[in-house]
Order: C-alpha cells, then sequence, then structure tokens
C-alpha cells in the first residue's frame, strides 16, 4: 500500500488531505445521504469506511453542518510548518552538533533540534512521527566497519586462487 492509498480499516492511518478538504469530503458525504443513497453506496463514494460515514451521519444530526466541521488538533504547531524545515535543507545535511556521545542523529537529538529552532516540545514519539510521517525519512542503522580495513587484502582474500 502505498502512502496516499486509505483503506479506513486499519484504525491508525490518517485519510490524506488537508482538514478543510476531509471537511468537504463529510460534507459530501452528507449530500449523498440526503439523497437517498445507502451507506454502502456513500463510502465507497467519498472513499471511506462505512463506520466513519455512519459517525458523519450521526454528527450532523446532532449539530448539523457544525458537527461536521474540523476539529482542531491538540499540541503544538507542526513543526514542519516553518520556513526553515526543508528535509534537504541545512539541518538534513549536518552532522549532529559536538555534546553527544556519537556523531548520529538520534531521536533525541531531533526532538531537542526541532524544540531548539522552531520553540515546539517533541518526545521521543512525536519526534518519530515527523521524520517518518511528515518527512518520509526512513531508518537508517551505520553500517559499522573497522578502522584498519584494507580493501585492497579483502578484494584479494575474496578472489579464488588455485585449482578449484
Amino acid at each position: 500500500m502505498d502512502n496516499h492509498s486509505y483503506s479506513g480499516m486499519d484504525g491508525g492511518m490518517r485519510p490524506p488531505g488537508s482538514p478543510q478538504r476531509l471537511e468537504q469530503r463529510r460534507r459530501k458525504a452528507i449530500a449523498l445521504l440526503r439523497s437517498g443513497e445507502t451507506y454502502q453506496k456513500v463510502a465507497w463514494a467519498v472513499k471511506s469506511s462505512l463506520s466513519s460515514v455512519v459517525r458523519w451521519h450521526q454528527a450532523y444530526q446532532q449539530g448539523g453542518k457544525q458537527g461536521l466541521r474540523t476539529k482542531p488538533i491538540p499540541g503544538g504547531r507542526p513543526a514542519d510548518t516553518g520556513p526553515d524545515c526543508d528535509p534537504d535543507g541545512p539541518a538534513g545535511r549536518r552532522r549532529p552538533k559536538a555534546g553527544y556521545a556519537t556523531d548520529l542523529w538520534t531521536l533525541r537529538r531531533v526532538a531537542d533540534l526541532i524544540e531548539k529552532r522552531f520553540g515546539v516540545h517533541y518526545g521521543l514519539t512525536g519526534a518519530r512521527r515527523v521524520l517518518l510521517q511528515r518527512l518520509e525519512w526512513t531508518w537508517q542503522k551505520p553500517e559499522r566497519r573497522a578502522m584498519e580495513r584494507n580493501e585492497e587484502a579483502i578484494a584479494k582474500w575474496k578472489r579464488p586462487t588455485g585449482p578449484i
């Protein structure tokens, strides 16, 4: 499944689109229901789960159009909205600054950098979410090699010698 699809069945994945577009989708679903379409047909038409359509309909019945409005997400401002938050920008190309035991980017360092540059505090889970979901960066483990590694000797060792 690619990043832009939405099955509505896994419970943890958010559908793609801005809050305004998602609200438009909810309004379209209600319009279809009011025109006599079934929950199943509406869910298929707006690419959503059946349970979401039922939930939207209940919210509409209780609160009218206000019940379909986008609710603010609790927490601070998203860290990736700042002008300097470019995954290929200067912070993305630099090694982590001194003061740490290693020169690796850890979740703690990412969280510290976000707080320092954007004033938004993230825990380790939040920092991980920023990297994986918002910036679509992947987990990478550095390759461990001995400092004394001799590539020529390794190449010779791998070459067969003698009658085999």
